[in-house]
């Protein structure tokens, strides 16, 4: 038995719900430190950034998925579902400390959403994950069928929009934004066909 095997022979017997349980925490430890003064001298802008840096770290890990079981064959698939609905969490906080604690004023929303291009960008990115949650289900995927894998590849359009938000919210070219966007295009990149053609060994990827 292989290492690879003898990983995934224990991941297999390790439970989900952990998963959503231990991934629901870091807003609500996030909040507390924003109350207790441990987010600084701004601490909601500090509460906001630090959501969307959560939220585009675990869309990361999403895509890492299936090249890390290519490359490893170590298999987190069946933790997928789990991390992709906790990145939608991630976001959706994020986006509403920037609505209720933020900005607040409605007129004012619109406008930064209509004249701001990064927070264009990052509310479309936005909406494209809501179907992927809607659907992020068993019921769903029985329903939907082959139409299932194709909407959820709408999962790379939206981490780019993600990194680009990122990087455009900096200004500038700064290091750590950029490298967000270098490693998701890395992980886009590897899904190419030319990629297969020449021997990468991509597999289609079973949702669990």
């Amino acid at each position: 038995m292989t290492a690879a095997q003898t990983i995934n022979g224990a991941l297999r017997k390790l439970p989900i719900w952990p998963i959503y349980l231990i991934g629901a925490l870091p807003p609500v430890w996030y909040f507390y430190l924003g109350l207790t003064g441990g987010l600084g001298v701004e601490p909601i802008k500090e509460f906001e950034h630090r959501l969307g840096i959560l939220g585009l770290q675990m869309l990361i890990a999403v895509l890492a998925v299936t090249p890390l079981r290519n490359l490893t064959k170590v298999s987190l698939i069946r933790f997928r579902r789990a991390m992709g609905l906790l990145t939608f969490y991630y976001i959706a906080a994020h986006l509403a400390v920037w609505l209720f604690l933020d900005v607040q004023i409605a007129a004012q929303i619109w406008a930064d959403i209509v004249k701001r291009p990064y927070i264009t960008i990052g509310m479309v990115g936005f909406v494209l994950m809501i179907p992927l949650a809607i659907t992020s289900n068993n019921l769903s995927v029985r329903k939907l069928g082959a139409r299932w894998r194709k909407l959820h590849k709408l999962v790379y359009p939206i981490a780019l929009l993600g990194a680009v938000h990122f990087v455009m919210l900096r200004k500038g070219w700064q290091i750590e934004p950029l490298l967000y966007l270098a490693g998701i295009a890395l992980l886009l990149a590897l899904r190419l066909p030319i990629l297969r053609r020449v021997g990468w060994p991509m597999r289609p990827a079973r949702q669990g």
